[in-house]
């Protein structure tokens, strides 16, 4: 049976790789996915067979609860609350395979090898540290707790000390005695758990999509550690895919924010966030009283009016949505203004940052929802250098990624972030709830009244809404 299985296994790992690849498009991304439940679910099976536990009832109830709980969650979370459940999903990754590393440690120490011993406390520490990491990513993103960093009296020093406790208690548990073990183990949860926490809570701002990412690459990695101490070779092929293919993600969005991971791990974002408004910005005359003012019904729609003909006769159009597109649910009405917009013969495409939103892909996730043309998003790169030859740059809930804050206001978590370059535009209309900062707190001269931009505050889906009625 351990011939067939091995052989089993491996046309899953390869049916996974294929999974991804079939990933990379939004046409394919379904079957992608179908691929993948189908070859986690045969590889479980498979598991269960080869080590005689089909009979073991417990098992198959916990498969068919497990995929109750999946199908709700798939059925009732909104888009908004992806980012939450995908950071909620890593820790689980990380809790199952710190659960697992636990069994194999405390179950049967006595007869574990060497190497054994020690991939089971490392994958011990690597989930936990995901779990601590990933629950404080849950509760920063779902306003449970601020979204800035926090530091704490002692911080570096506090984590410094958790981080040599937990690297040296590893070895301290190799060697320890079956009596010892349950104690070593649960002391090293303790530890990991905590400094998880330690590195989450001081990553803010514009920075939390590159966490996200990174504790995404730790599940993997946990998984892949617990596999070895199992000797099985899908979970080691499966968690090494995933801990790579999160790694590389993290490299790619540290450099389109020019930041490095050291920054992010060390609280980039903890910098001081003092005097960060727009009239801080070199070139810009205002006050942050101008930049909030409330609009009367008066200004409302003259703005709406000037907003409507600028882009009746506007042929460049870009547009930029941001995290406020999603808690509005505006993609519908995106969608429809791309088709009129498009009707009236104007070119239009979409801008894409890659921190835009709270998880990476996220503004892809919701135009996919809606059936935009995968071809018209386009990432930051390609399209920065077309806002000076553009006409409108519509700004859709989107604030941090398009802050020329990012290239003047020293001292501010965003500070040499690449931002989209609407400012560029020949006109811009900002579609967002208020003028308050985005997610990095840190003002916006965007809103500061200027001859080229209008800013229409409000529900961006009424806002839409509204827009779609004059332009038809």
């Amino acid at each position: 049976m351990s011939v067939i299985s091995t052989i089993i296994d491996s046309v899953c790992i390869l049916g996974i790789v294929l999974c991804i690849r079939l990933m990379n498009s939004p046409r394919t991304a379904r079957a992608g996915n179908l691929l993948g439940a189908a070859c986690m679910f045969i590889a479980i099976v498979t598991a269960m067979i080869s080590n005689n536990v089909v009979s073991l009832n417990i098992l198959w109830i916990s498969l068919v609860v497990g995929a109750c709980i999946a199908c709700f969650l798939a059925l009732h979370v909104t888009m908004t609350r992806i980012p939450q459940l995908v950071a909620l999903l890593n820790g689980s990754g990380g809790a199952a395979s710190a659960l697992v590393a636990f069994v194999v440690l405390t179950g049967s120490s006595a007869a574990l090898s060497g190497i054994a011993r020690w991939t089971s406390d490392i994958a011990l520490v690597i989930g936990s540290v995901t779990l601590g990491g990933s629950l404080v990513a849950v509760a920063k993103l779902d306003g449970k707790i601020t979204p800035l960093a926090i530091m704490l009296r002692g911080h570096f020093a506090l984590t410094l000390l958790t981080l040599i406790g937990t690297v040296l208690l590893i070895p301290l548990a190799v060697i320890s005695s079956s009596g010892t073990a349950v104690f070593l183990s649960v002391l090293l949860i303790l530890m990991s758990l905590l400094f998880g926490v330690l590195f989450s809570i001081r990553v803010g701002g514009a920075d939390m999509p590159i966490a996200i990412s990174l504790l995404n690459s730790l599940s993997g990695v946990a998984a892949a550690t617990v596999g070895l101490a199992m000797s099985n070779l899908f979970v080691v092929a499966v968690g090494a895919i995933v801990g790579s293919a999160g790694l590389l993600l993290t490299q790619i969005m540290c450099r389109a924010m020019n930041s490095s991971l050291r920054k992010v791990v060390m609280g980039k974002t903890s910098l001081s966030t003092a005097g960060q408004t727009a009239s801080g910005l070199a070139g810009q005359d205002s006050s942050p009283q101008t930049s909030h003012a409330p609009r009367t019904e008066e200004d409302t729609a003259t703005a709406l009016n000037r907003a409507t003909a600028i882009l009746d006769a506007a042929r460049k159009i870009i547009i930029v949505p941001g995290y406020g597109m999603a808690l509005a649910q505006a993609q519908a009405q995106v969608k429809q203004l791309l088709a009129l917009l498009e009707a009236k013969g104007k070119q239009v495409r979409f801008a894409i940052h890659p921190v835009a939103g709270r998880m990476p892909g996220h503004m892809n996730v919701l135009l996919a929802e809606v059936e935009v043309p995968y071809d018209k998003l386009c990432p930051m790169e390609a399209i920065n250098p077309e806002f000076a030859e553009t006409d409108v740059a519509l700004v859709v809930g989107a604030n941090d990624v398009v802050n020329p804050a990012a290239r003047t206001a020293e001292g501010t978590p965003i500070y040499g972030m690449p931002v989209l370059n609407v400012d560029e535009a020949s006109y811009v209309i900002i579609c967002n709830k208020d003028a308050r900062p985005g997610y990095a707190g840190v003002d916006n001269p965007l809103y500061v009244p200027r001859q080229n931009t209008i800013a229409l505050f409000g529900d961006a889906a009424e806002t839409l809404g509204t827009l779609l009625e004059k332009l038809r």
